[in-house]
């Protein structure tokens, strides 16, 4: 009777841990909705990858819709109506759905993306469970990932890297399930395929990490039939979408796309986005504050526990990840993202033992520990900062902006509350960080400065609605702007490009003024969109000006 109420506990205490981890998955993914979903459509869309990536979709709506003579654009995507062969189209393809559904808008452009970014959160939280023995570490682990601002940014926006990361997670979920059972080796495949579906090759770098991982802690799952047949599952939509590219363009896809836009990176700079090999600790250095404080002593412990699983994973796949990016000649700043979730699980851990230091794996350690005096120094210096940036932006500024005073008032408040905690050496400090923290991005995201990238340049919607209305469909159209702008031709659906770089791929170089006078000669019903300056100094004739907006001016030929 006795051994009967045993294993009745002991089931009973199963089911209110699965009762209570779904809570948490739950309640996990609707915040990360909040953070994700939250004035996502607000803003437009930015170049370069936001603008390519809904252009295609684009072209894939407008095939399925009847509104292109190619039914078949989701197989053989293109932009613009010209071959697109850089990446594989599943997320383009999601988007194009979600066109169909509420049309063509930033919104639509922006939600699968940030839907799968959200997901990420609790397939963290997952992991964490699978690789430490508490609940706690993946619980912080988790909220760590939600609350770091490049994460929240980017996985908003109309782009492949919160996609990829929220697959690779779920490949990497698998894997550690299938140490307990072996049949999730057929998720492992699954999530396999669809990062290479999403980013080609870069799904190859990140199987090597889970590869490495499972050669260092579970070797044995390499004899298991069901991960090898998941991997085939999983491989072959991918072989197969490759297979029809080669069919279809031959050797200028395998030069496009194998070469090009994927291993190339590696030993050339693609488009000029280049950077020292601390290019990526500098991205970390700086945007994964306020956490980065507790980042030192979190690789320290993990490499003290390097026999353990959390340890194992965290090293692999930060220390692999990392000199892999650092390494590539290519640069840019999205490329870090996968790593992020492995710093969250590191930090998790460090804030686990800061929690409840009494309680390290089950055994009580006293007295209790003192918080290190960096962290006091830290977080205070981080909360004058941020009182002196609200104060200047509110007050000082020439240029007020009351609301982005009021974001960094929140930010400085929190770390203030967070220094003066820690001076007290009481733990309550990480549930204010996290709350604080959180509420400060969601201020940010219903701001328009979460973007900010698009203060760098022109305001592109109303050029746009300049354009569409005075060109005909499918008219290129040239502009003395010197870079070309993605999200231009996406919102005025036409093709738009910059007069100096229209003669620079005929081996011309030009200068602005010069390169609209040739154009203005070559072209016999010329489209020019045109500074005054420009206009100015290349002294056409015969011009009609058909509008204006943001400084710039159309002109056609007057006959």
């Amino acid at each position: 009777m006795r051994g009967w109420n045993v294993r009745a506990l002991k089931i009973g205490k199963i089911a209110t841990d699965q009762w209570t981890d779904g809570l948490w998955v739950l309640g996990l993914f609707l915040a990360a909705l909040v953070l994700f979903l939250v004035g996502l459509g607000d803003l437009p869309l930015r170049d370069w990858d936001e603008g390519i990536v809904a252009q295609v979709a684009q072209d894939i709506w407008r095939s399925q819709t009847g509104q292109s003579p190619n039914s078949l654009t989701w197989l053989y995507p293109t932009i613009g109506g010209a071959p697109y062969l850089n990446k594989p189209t599943l997320v383009h393809s999601l988007i194009a759905q979600c066109y169909a559904l509420g049309g063509v808008n930033e919104w639509m452009a922006r939600l699968p993306g940030a839907v799968l970014s959200s997901l990420s959160v609790p397939l963290l939280y997952g992991i964490g469970r699978e690789v430490f023995l508490r609940r706690t570490p993946a619980v912080f682990a988790a909220l760590i990932y939600l609350t770091l601002l490049p994460v929240v940014r980017h996985g908003r926006l109309a782009m492949l890297d919160g996609a990829l990361v929220c697959f690779f997670l779920l490949m990497l979920y698998c894997l550690l399930r299938s140490r307990r059972d072996l049949r999730w080796g057929l998720g492992v495949g699954i999530g396999f395929g669809l990062t290479c579906l999403t980013k080609g090759a870069v799904g190859l770098l990140l199987g090597a990490i889970a590869l490495g991982f499972i050669l260092w802690d579970t070797p044995r799952l390499l004899a298991s039939g069901y991960l090898w047949f998941g991997m085939l599952l999983g491989s072959a939509p991918v072989a197969a979408w490759y297979w029809a590219q080669w069919q279809r363009y031959g050797s200028l896809f395998l030069g496009a796309n194998l070469v090009n836009q994927s291993f190339s990176r590696l030993w050339t700079s693609v488009e000029g986005n280049q950077g020292p090999i601390w290019y990526y600790l500098l991205e970390v250095l700086k945007y994964t504050l306020p956490w980065l404080v507790f980042l030192p002593q979190a690789f320290k412990s993990a490499w003290e526990h390097r026999n353990l699983g959390w340890a194992k994973l965290v090293l692999v796949w930060s220390g692999g990840y990392f000199l892999v990016v650092s390494l590539m000649q290519t640069k840019l700043p999205w490329y870090i993202m996968p790593l992020y979730p492995a710093l969250a699980l590191a930090g998790g851990e460090t804030l686990t033992r800061v929690w409840d230091a009494g309680a390290i794996y089950g055994v009580r350690h006293l007295p209790r520990e003192r918080y290190p005096i960096a962290w006091m120094i830290l977080f205070g210096l981080m909360a004058m900062v941020g009182w002196g940036t609200s104060l200047y932006f509110g007050i000082l500024s020439p240029d007020p902006r009351v609301s982005l005073s009021m974001i960094l008032g929140a930010i400085a408040l929190t770390l203030s509350i967070v220094t003066v905690l820690l001076l007290q050496h009481d733990p309550q400090f990480i549930p204010v960080l996290f709350w604080g923290t959180y509420v400060s991005l969601a201020m940010l995201m219903v701001s328009p400065y979460w973007l900010w990238e698009l203060q760098e340049s022109f305001a592109v919607k109303p050029v746009a609605n300049l354009i569409q209305q005075y060109t005909p469909a499918g008219r290129e159209v040239v502009m003395s702007y010197p870079h070309s702008r993605p999200s231009l031709n996406f919102y005025s659906d036409r093709s738009v490009v910059s007069v100096t770089a229209f003669y620079a791929v005929r081996n011309i170089a030009l200068s602005p003024s010069a390169a609209v006078a040739q154009y203005w000669q070559d072209i016999s019903e010329p489209y020019v969109l045109v500074d005054r300056l420009t206009l100015q100094q290349a002294a056409l004739k015969n011009v009609r000006q058909l509008g204006e907006a943001e400084n710039f001016v159309l002109i056609t030929r007057d006959r």
